[in-house]
């Protein structure tokens, strides 16, 4: 399985994936019953980078993600992500800025189960606007589903699933995945093969993060950010990536 590097990267026209936040807050409620998810977070993704973010639920990992994603509004600082600061950005025009730049890869697929796995990658182009369909065999050889592309949702495995769902995120060729335990959700073989493409899907050129509860997952992050209590407590590159091809946990 290889996914190869973006057409894109040899332009010059169009921004590189990556993305930078400083001085984010995003707090849920008001008063006594406030809750500070995000507090002065600084954050740097290089493109190309894979970024594992750590920490105990309510840490506010997906809330870093639904922010950065342009799924939710913060209440200040900055981000910016393929050269547009989306903290600027109207509320209206955030999802053609999500269609256009960044692919989201959940831990419970969201897969529609009456359409086959080509059909669904296929309609995310066909919501978005973006895509081209005659690549979409290319996308599941790649996420190693060509024998299983008439298949539905219900004859596939959980690991056969999510790679679906990591090829519908990158059908409309986005510049930044965000993946929300990708591999919570699946056994050990089955998770390896799915770390496996997101590492490849940043060896390629994209931005990737990564929520996980992990410790072995995070092992083959570029560089692993600790977060408690809705601040980043530790940001430490890993000079020696694990391979996740034959990573054990």
């Amino acid at each position: 399985m290889t996914i190869q590097p973006k057409a894109s990267e040899t332009r010059t026209d169009r921004p590189r994936g990556g993305a930078t936040l400083r001085g984010v807050h995003k707090t849920y409620g008001a008063g006594e019953a406030a809750v500070h998810a995000l507090s002065d977070i600084d954050l740097d993704i290089e493109p190309g980078e894979l970024v594992a973010v750590l920490g105990a639920s309510g840490s506010g990992k997906t809330t870093l993600l639904n922010v950065i994603g342009g799924i939710e509004s913060l209440d200040r600082g900055s981000i910016v992500v393929a050269g547009q600061d989306i903290s600027r950005t109207h509320p209206a025009a955030l999802g053609g800025f999500r269609r256009a730049h960044v692919g989201f890869v959940f831990q419970f697929f969201n897969l529609i189960p009456s359409l086959t796995a080509r059909e669904n990658v296929e309609v995310i182009m066909e919501l978005t606007g973006r895509g081209d369909r005659r690549e979409v065999p290319k996308l599941l050889a790649a996420v190693g589903l060509s024998d299983r592309a008439e298949h539905f949702p219900a004859q596939l495995s959980g690991g056969q699933q999510q790679r679906v769902s990591i090829a519908r995120a990158l059908a409309t060729d986005p510049d930044l995945l965000l993946a929300d335990e990708p591999t919570g959700a699946l056994d050990v073989a089955t998770g390896r093969g799915v770390l496996e493409l997101l590492q490849q899907t940043s060896r390629a050129g994209r931005g990737v993060i990564m929520v996980t509860h992990n410790e072995v997952a995070a092992a083959i992050a570029d560089r692993v950010v600790r977060m408690r209590d809705g601040r980043i407590v530790a940001s430490d590159i890993n000079t020696e990536p694990a391979d996740a091809a034959t990573i054990r946990w």
